[in-house]
């Protein structure tokens, strides 16, 4: 698809009849479809008036604080545009209204990507600081991002990825994994215990079949009490099971500190002091420390990284052919900032 200069290269944008899927494709997104208009129609009153390759740097800042991610999506969509990109080392806590990044070189060759490039920081830097708050609220204990089942499958590879940025310890999305250069990390779900019958069964395929990489961690709450299966689980597989994972549903209660403690102190009382009790389902940054009292051991995450409020990104042109600028209610000219590093 070839890049977007003018209103009438919007027209000649087609959507095949038999295309399956509504998300972007990399080529769409490189080629300015999936920006606002009105940059398009920048371009070309910029190449009408004759001033296309003005040079211009531009500065992005965020509405509040958290934890800097996205900036390798930035790197891949601008590189080889010859244009400079400073920016916070991914990963880094930024500050509201810090200047994060800084774009340097002919406007026509950013500046329609404002869109992107904003909402490509925005997502994963909101991602990753709701993933930075949940390893704080676990006091050290691990937490596994299990997000993906929460958003459209075109950005949960996006997310997971941020969520381990942020801190978490793994996650389950295979292409979020991969795009770390990890593998996935997840247990065994109910589907497979409800089509193999009986939770020890399935325990024991698992060790059979599985890699001796993966850790035998097994949900305890598909057909019996908690405590009930978490002692049958021990006592099948013994010194190989490493842990199970307490999902109970909030049509029986949800997974609570005194069920957590009671887990622990039957495990405890029959010699299996080694078996971690792996908490998920709806686990939200409030509940997180009384678990954690109560003897969890580590956390599944979903809906509340997934759900995570984007961390809004402003651009803003500070400097034109080197003359500093600004529009109503900003400084004119660069803003001081020692922590950005070059990328581009």
């Amino acid at each position: 698809m070839r890049e977007l200069k003018n209103l009438e290269d919007i027209k000649e944008i087609k959507i095949a009849p038999g295309r399956i899927f509504h998300s972007a494709t990399h080529e769409e997104i490189r080629s300015g479809a999936t920006t606002d208009i009105y940059f398009i129609r920048t371009r070309e009153l910029l190449h009408r008036a004759g001033k296309e390759k003005l040079s211009a740097v531009a500065e992005i800042f965020s509405s509040r604080a958290g934890i800097f991610a996205g900036i390798e999506e930035v790197c891949g969509l601008l590189r080889d545009r010859g244009v400079s990109l400073h920016a916070l080392k991914e990963g880094e806590e930024m500050k509201a209204k810090e200047v994060v990044a800084r774009i340097s070189g002919p406007y026509d060759r950013y500046g329609f990507y404002e869109t992107v490039i904003l909402g490509m920081l925005a997502s994963a830097s909101g991602w990753a600081t709701a993933a930075r708050d949940c390893c704080e609220a676990a006091r050290g204990k691990p937490v596994l991002c299990f997000g993906a089942r929460h958003l459209h499958p075109a950005v949960a590879p996006v997310m997971e990825r941020a969520a381990v940025i942020g801190g978490a310890e793994d996650c389950s999305c295979i292409l979020g994994a991969r795009l770390l250069r990890r593998q996935p990390a997840g247990t065994v779900p109910h589907a497979a215990i409800l089509l193999i019958g009986d939770t020890v069964e399935t325990a024991l395929l698992y060790d059979r079949f599985m890699p001796e990489e993966a850790a035998r961690i097994i949900l305890a709450d598909t057909f019996k009490d908690e405590a009930e299966e978490s002692l049958r689980l021990a006592e099948a597989l013994k010194d190989r099971l490493h842990g199970i994972r307490l999902d109970t549903p909030k049509e029986r209660g949800g997974v609570t500190p005194a069920l957590v403690k009671e887990v622990r102190a039957r495990l405890d009382q029959a010699g299996f002091k080694h078996v971690q009790i792996f908490v998920s389902g709806g686990v939200t940054l409030e509940r997180m420390p009384g678990l954690v009292a109560a003897g969890a051991d580590a956390f599944g995450i979903g809906s509340y990284i997934a759900g995570a409020r984007a961390i809004n990104m402003t651009m803003d042109l500070k400097e034109i052919e080197g003359r500093p600028v600004a529009k109503r209610g900003r400084i004119p000219g660069l803003t001081e900032s020692s922590r950005l590093v070059k990328y581009l």
